[in-house]
C-alpha cells in the first residue's frame, strides 16, 4: 500500500495522555500582516511567538472562546460571525496532545493592546520563520501563507 499510512509509525492510544482543546486566530491587517504574540517570561514555552487565542472552557464554543480571550488579551472586540475556520493543528506534545482550531479574522474593533505582559508584533507571512514558535503553530503557517 502506498500513501500518507504507516501503521508502523501510528502512535498506540495512551489513556493517560490528556487532550487540550485550545482555539487561535490569524489577525489580518489592512496591509496583508498577522498578528504574533510572544509567550511571556514564567508561561510554559516562554519566549516563543503564536498567534493570539487560548484555552476552550467547558461548554464554551471555540469561537465564543476566541472572542472572550481577544477581548481579554488583547482588548479588541469582534463577533464569532467574523472568524473564518482556516484550519487546525494536533500536536502530541511529552505531556498532553494539542487541538487547536485556527481561525482568520479581518475585522474587529480596537487596537491590539499587550494586555499579559506578552511582545506584540505584525509580521508578514514570508517573515514568520525568523520567530521561533512552538511545534503546534510552525505547520499552520504554510496555511496563511496560501491563504495571504
Amino acid at each position: 500500500m502506498t500513501g500518507c499510512w504507516d501503521p508502523v509509525s501510528t502512535p498506540a492510544p495512551d489513556p493517560d495522555l490528556r487532550l487540550v482543546l485550545v482555539v487561535a486566530v490569524a489577525l489580518v491587517d489592512v496591509d496583508g500582516r498577522v498578528l504574533l504574540a510572544q509567550r511571556p517570561p514564567g508561561k510554559a514555552m516562554a519566549g516563543l511567538w503564536e498567534f493570539p487565542g487560548g484555552k476552550v472552557a467547558p461548554g464554551e464554543t471555540p469561537e465564543a472562546a476566541l472572542v472572550r480571550e481577544l477581548r481579554e488579551e488583547l482588548g479588541i472586540d469582534t463577533a464569532a460571525s467574523c472568524l473564518a475556520p482556516l484550519t487546525f493543528a494536533s500536536h502530541r506534545y511529552e505531556t498532553f496532545h494539542l487541538l487547536m482550531p485556527l481561525y482568520a479574522c479581518r475585522v474587529w474593533q480596537g487596537t491590539p493592546v499587550a494586555r499579559e505582559g506578552q511582545r506584540l508584533a505584525w509580521v508578514r507571512v514570508e517573515r514568520m520563520g525568523e520567530y521561533p514558535m512552538p511545534a503546534a503553530d510552525i505547520p499552520l503557517v504554510a496555511m496563511l501563507r496560501d491563504l495571504l
